[in-house]
C-alpha cells in the first residue's frame, strides 16, 4: 500500500488530548444538583430500557455464590465459547475485554505495527486516542456530510494508508455500510479495524457485519459491545473477533484478568440463550424504527435546522448558527446532547442526541424547539 503524500498526521498525533465522550452523566448530575435518574442523557447511545431480568439474576447469583472471592478465569475460556457458538466462531479468534474501549487501544497497538492509520471522520475519538498510546501515524479523512435516507449504503472512502477503522454502524452520522462494499476495502489494507459497537441494536444490521468474513481473511478485526444492547455501561464488556495469532500476542501484552467475576457471568447468561437474545433485538428494532421516524419529522420542522437521517438509534444535527446556547438551555432543562466539537470536521453548528423512551423523546422534542424560540 502506497504511503500518503500528505504529512498532516505530524499535527494530528499531538491533538486530542482533550477527549469528549456522551454519557458523562455523574460529572453533570453533580454539577446540577441532581440525581442521575433526575436526567435524560440523551449524549449517550443506550437503549432505554432496564437490563433484562435475565442479567439481575445472573448478577444475583454470583453474589450469592460469593464468585467474586476467588481471582476470575484467566483464559476466558467459558465466555469464549460462548461467544464462539453465538456467533459461530471458532473460542480461539475471539478475545473478550473490559469494554469496547479497552479492545480499541489494543487495536491500535496492533495498528502501530503496520504504518499509517486511515480515520475516516467524523469519527470516534478513542481511536485517535488508541494510536497515540502507541505513537502511532493517522490521518483524518473526511466523509460526505450529505447522504440518501436508504441503509445501506455504499462505503465512500478508498484512502492510501496501511490500515483503516471503519465504524458500522458510523459515529456519529449513523450511516450504515453494505457488506460487499467494505469486502472490497479489507483487500486494500494491511489492516481493517471495524467496530460494531452499535450494529446488533441497528434495525437490520448484523446482515452487514464483518464477523463471517474473519474466517477468511487475516487482516480483520471486529470489535462489538454489549453495553449499547442491554444498557450495561457500567458492567464493561466487549470482544474482538480475528486472526488467533493476532489476538494472542494481544493477551500477552494486557493486564491478566482485564474481566472481573461479574462481566464474565454476565456475558455467559447473556449470550447463552439464543431465544431471549432474538426476543429482546426484536423490542429494540422495534423501538428503534418507530421512535425515529416520529423524532426526525419532529425535528424537521424547525427552521434552520436539519436532521440527518440515521439507520440507529442516534442521530446527527446540523444547525445555520451555534448549538452552544441550545446545549446550554437543555442542560438546564435536566436534558443532556452530546456537542460535536470533539468529532474531527464538526464544530459548534452540530450536535448528536440519541433515541429515548416515547415519553422522554416528545420532552426532548418539545425542549430542542423551546431552545430556539429563546
Amino acid at each position: 500500500m502506497n504511503k500518503p503524500e500528505s504529512n498532516d498526521y505530524k499535527i494530528l498525533t499531538m491533538e486530542s488530548s482533550n477527549l469528549k465522550h456522551g454519557g458523562n452523566i455523574y460529572a453533570k448530575a453533580k454539577k446540577l444538583n441532581l440525581l442521575p435518574s433526575e436526567i435524560i442523557d440523551a449524549s449517550a447511545s443506550l437503549v432505554p430500557f432496564d437490563p433484562p431480568q435475565i442479567l439481575i439474576d445472573s448478577l444475583n447469583e454470583e453474589i450469592k455464590n460469593l464468585g467474586f472471592r476467588y481471582y476470575p478465569e484467566r483464559s476466558l475460556s467459558d465466555l469464549k465459547e460462548i461467544i464462539g457458538k453465538f456467533h459461530g466462531i471458532n473460542p480461539e479468534n475471539i478475545l473478550p475485554g473490559n469494554g469496547a474501549s479497552e479492545l480499541i487501544t489494543w487495536a491500535g497497538y496492533e495498528a502501530s505495527k503496520y504504518g499509517i492509520s486511515c480515520i475516516p471522520s467524523p469519527g470516534f475519538i478513542d481511536y485517535e486516542r488508541s494510536l497515540n498510546c502507541w505513537n502511532s501515524k493517522y490521518i483524518n479523512y473526511e466523509l460526505p456530510k450529505n447522504w440518501n435516507n436508504i441503509f445501506p449504503q455504499s462505503f465512500p472512502l478508498h484512502p492510501k494508508g496501511d490500515v483503516i477503522w471503519i465504524t458500522n454502524p458510523h459515529n456519529p452520522t449513523g450511516q450504515l455500510w453494505k457488506r460487499n462494499s467494505l469486502e472490497a476495502i479489507i483487500k486494500q489494507y494491511k489492516l481493517v479495524i471495524c467496530d460494531e459497537a452499535f450494529l446488533s441494536l441497528t434495525p437490520n444490521g448484523e446482515k452487514e457485519s464483518l464477523i463471517p468474513l474473519t474466517k477468511k481473511y487475516d487482516n480483520l478485526l471486529v470489535l462489538r459491545s454489549l453495553t449499547k444492547i442491554f444498557n450495561i455501561p457500567g458492567i464493561r464488556l466487549g470482544y474482538v473477533i480475528g486472526s488467533s495469532k493476532k489476538l494472542k500476542q494481544l493477551k500477552i501484552n494486557r493486564d491478566p484478568w482485564p474481566l472481573n467475576s461479574f462481566a464474565i457471568k454476565a456475558g455467559i447468561d447473556l449470550l447463552s440463550n439464543k431465544k431471549f437474545y432474538e426476543k429482546w433485538t426484536k423490542q429494540i428494532h422495534s423501538w428503534i424504527n418507530i421512535e425515529r421516524k416520529k423524532v426526525y419529522e419532529k425535528l424537521s420542522k424547525i427552521e434552520n435546522l436539519k436532521v440527518h437521517n440515521s439507520s440507529t438509534n442516534f442521530f446527527l444535527i446540523e444547525s445555520k448558527t451555534s448549538l452552544l446556547p441550545n446545549i446550554k438551555y437543555l442542560e438546564n432543562k435536566r436534558i443532556l446532547v452530546r456537542e460535536c466539537t470533539s468529532f474531527r470536521f464538526l464544530d459548534e453548528k452540530w450536535l448528536r442526541i440519541s433515541l429515548q423512551s416515547p415519553e422522554d423523546n416528545n420532552l426532548l422534542c418539545k425542549e430542542i424547539q423551546n431552545s430556539f424560540k429563546k
